[in-house]
């Protein structure tokens, strides 16, 4: 981990500290009495204080899904990394690891880097030409006439960073939770024999949501809405997030063939040692989790119409093509497909109160070539529509948010994971309001 030589800039309480009497009241009660199974008021989806403290609280405090092994493969290489007011440098330096850097000039706060991604030596300020090296230090300003001006006082600002299992993650929060390293020890087996560090991006989509980040975050917990999404429907089975009892009539032959197909997988996980249990401790604990191996339909291969691969280059040490996928969702910000010809991360930033970043990135084993290996075009389809998809009914729920005519609905049984979301959310902002 890349502990901070110097104090991180969130700090417990900031906002709630600064904010009247009334409303510090007002909104620490629609915490309290927040009622369970059922949606948030509207104000947690369209007000720019509350969305303030979910930055503060969450976003402040957590660990956050950055980028992957493979958007830094050699030293020198970063990702600039924005969400909320924050913009961090993810960089990696010559031993190997990470350095996060806020993206804050010390001089009069312009941006160091301005690219999402890129090779650096030095870090050098477009406005003043400010230099700091790859760890943040301040090697060279002009100061003419300052004689007492030390550079050792001006280091970029730090913030933790986390590299585990080829993911990146970041933390602002001055002592990070470290709950978050024994979730780690949860997934790293289930994702180590995909060998994040030996892939490659083929495509990386960047889709600006018109909705609030928890939305976004919801919609993504539950498969109740899946029928809006034909092409993922040819490969998930729809049926996920549904037990035995609350099937629907037209899915009984669907949900049949899954179990035969989830049996079947799981007999050739355990033949090659693979990790397929259901570890679900999505609002247990603070660096909130899922994760499990689970079949897909058709030939059970990868997201496409017929269910087979859409690479042909194996990923890691895996010997066999049709292991469905390895689904894990993380508390706040992420969820990943494993699967054995290819991977899909995706990672929310939200921009303000009503607009989010969605950043889903495919990554397929670095020795394979686009166009003889793999196609782009095909690799990328079914979760490019599905995105499409996500995006419509998102926006869709912000604008219901925003109506005075908006009340909280309740959850259905197969939402219950959007309700462990909340619950994760509501425990943890209520903590930092304490």
């Amino acid at each position: 981990m890349t502990a901070p030589a110097n104090a991180p800039l969130s700090s417990r309480g900031r906002i709630a500290a600064t904010l009247p009497v009334e409303q510090l009241a007002e909104i620490s009660a629609l915490f309290e009495f927040r009622r369970t199974g059922y949606s948030l008021d509207a104000p947690f989806y369209t007000d720019p204080t509350i969305f303030k403290l979910d930055m503060e609280a969450i976003f402040g405090q957590h660990w956050i899904f950055a980028a992957s092994t493979a958007e830094l493969p050699e030293p020198g290489d970063y990702v600039t990394v924005d969400y909320g007011p924050y913009s961090l440098i993810v960089l990696r330096n010559d031993d190997g690891g990470v350095n996060v850097l806020h993206n804050v000039c010390r001089h009069r706060g312009a941006r160091v880097l301005t690219e999402a991604a890129g090779q650096t030596g030095n870090l050098v300020c477009g406005y003043h030409s400010w230099t700091y090296s790859p760890e943040g230090n301040l090697i060279h300003a002009s100061a003419p006439g300052e004689a007492k001006f030390d550079k050792n006082c001006f280091a970029l600002k730090k913030a933790h960073g986390f590299e585990v299992a080829g993911l990146i993650f970041v933390c602002l929060a001055a002592e990070p939770p470290t709950d978050f390293y024994e979730t780690a020890k949860i997934f790293e087996p289930y994702l180590a024999p995909h060998e994040l560090a030996k892939t490659k991006i083929a495509y990386q989509q960047n889709i600006i949501e018109e909705g609030n980040w928890k939305l976004v975050m919801e919609n993504n917990r539950e498969c109740y809405h899946c029928d809006g999404h034909p092409e993922l429907a040819c490969s998930l089975f729809p049926t996920w997030g549904l037990t035995e009892g609350l099937i629907p009539t037209h899915l009984e032959e669907v949900w049949e063939r899954n179990k035969v197909a989830q049996s079947d997988l799981e007999a050739r996980c355990d033949r090659y040692g693979l990790p397929h249990q259901v570890v679900e401790e999505l609002d247990t604990r603070v660096a909130g989790i899922r994760i499990s191996r689970e079949a897909l339909d058709g030939d059970g291969e990868s997201f496409s119409a017929d269910g087979r691969r859409l690479s042909k280059k194996l990923l890691g040490d895996l010997r066999d093509f049709r292991l469905g996928r390895c689904s894990m969702h993380l508390q706040p910000n992420c969820w990943f497909h494993f699967m054995s010809d290819h991977v899909i991360t995706f990672s929310v930033f939200p921009i303000n109160e009503h607009q989010t970043l969605v950043r889903t990135t495919w990554l397929v084993a670095d020795d394979a070539v686009e166009g003889v290996d793999y196609d782009l075009d095909k690799l990328t389809y079914t979760w490019k529509q599905t995105n499409i998809q996500d995006k419509a009914f998102v926006e869709l729920c912000q604008q219901g948010a925003a109506s005075p005519a908006y009340e909280p609905g309740p959850y259905m049984k197969s939402e219950y994971q959007v309700e462990a979301f909340i619950n994760w959310y509501v425990q943890r902002v209520q903590e930092h309001l304490a």
